[in-house]
């Protein structure tokens, strides 16, 4: 996958449905082996989905160039295993100007601080950008090319702080990640506030419930790399019968040993942990749909209503009904 959204030139004029010239911003985001996935990812799908806004909706060309790039190019691996193609950051133009410059963070920012390919383009780039936003750990990939929120000339900040009632799953900004604010307070000074709010409930993240907390502990540092897999793969399989055991061999573990250091380093047992994880999703299912309590049962790996609503009373006092119907009501308040 070459640069996302690519346009037919990096600093071309395109004219809208009014035929008012659009200058097109130039969206950079800097990735490395080991980076952090889902905030990047945010700010790449924010941007992706403000270009399909704009075209289909308002007959405009698309606003933003996103370009994902890394040291020598090609294939990245993030932390969680998936890779993206990026193209090497000396296939850039030198005079080439970004509106923002993204820098990720994650587990491999360590490795990324050593670059010294990395670190020169940061310091050639930075000073021309108009904004760079480091996400996460990605500030102290900045640090390492020598800059800070206060030296080095560049313009590090927390864009969209300002930003409010993104989105009825998301009433307040200390709910939205950070990159992710930024991303949205570009498109909002570009696009307005309806097609900003549009975006944001596409691209937040699901509204936490009771359950969340647990579960984000799987993003914790002293969380292993291995528990942390055996943890994504039980959230992805939560909604099909799991044997333990599979989880256990996704941390090239076995079972005993599995067992003792999920315990030891997620707070609960693995099978707790599906538990928390299948009723967090009967949780965003009653929230998000009007499906029948049956059939979120069996969505969610939990079988049957009657389970459901015995596991409800156990653990939130109250049945699937009364939760659905409490949420909505407070959904409406806010």
């Amino acid at each position: 996958m070459e640069c996302t959204a690519k346009l037919q030139s990096d600093n071309e004029n395109v004219r809208d449905a009014n035929h008012e010239k659009v200058a097109v911003k130039n969206i950079g985001v800097t990735l490395f082996d080991g980076f952090a996935l889902p905030d990047a990812a945010s700010v790449v799908e924010a941007f992706q989905s403000a270009n399909a806004l704009v075209d289909s909706d308002q007959g405009r060309p698309a606003r933003y160039n996103v370009c994902l790039l890394s040291s020598i190019g090609g294939r990245v691996a993030s932390s969680s295993s998936v890779y993206v193609w990026t193209e090497s950051v000396d296939a850039r133009r030198h005079n080439e100007q970004f509106h923002a410059l993204f820098v990720a963070g994650g587990t491999g920012v360590q490795d990324a601080m050593r670059d010294e390919e990395l670190l020169a383009w940061l310091r050639r780039t930075c000073p021309r950008a108009e904004l760079v936003y480091p996400i996460g750990e990605g500030r102290l990939l900045l640090d390492a090319a020598g800059f800070t929120y206060t030296q080095g000339g560049v313009r590090i900040d927390d864009r969209g702080s300002y930003l409010s009632n993104l989105s009825a799953r998301a009433p307040t900004t200390q709910e939205v990640p950070a990159s992710l604010r930024a991303a949205l307070s570009i498109i909002q000074e570009d696009l307005g506030p309806e097609i900003t709010r549009q975006i944001a409930d596409w691209v937040l993240p699901p509204a936490p419930t009771q359950f969340t907390d647990i579960i984000r502990r799987n993003t914790m540092r002293n969380v292993s790399e291995k528990i942390q897999a055996s943890a994504r793969w039980l959230e992805a399989n939560g909604s099909r019968p799991v044997a333990i055991e599979e989880a256990a061999q996704v941390a090239a573990m076995s079972g005993r040993n599995f067992l003792r250091r999920f315990k030891t380093e997620m707070g609960v047992t693995p099978s707790d942990y599906l538990l928390y994880v299948r009723l967090d999703m009967c949780c965003r299912l009653l929230i998000e749909t009007t499906l029948p309590i049956d059939k979120i049962a069996r969505r969610s790996g939990i079988g049957s209503g009657g389970r459901l609503a015995k596991l409800f009373r156990k653990y939130l006092g109250k049945t699937p009904t009364d939760y659905r119907a409490n949420r909505r009501r407070l959904n409406r308040s806010t």
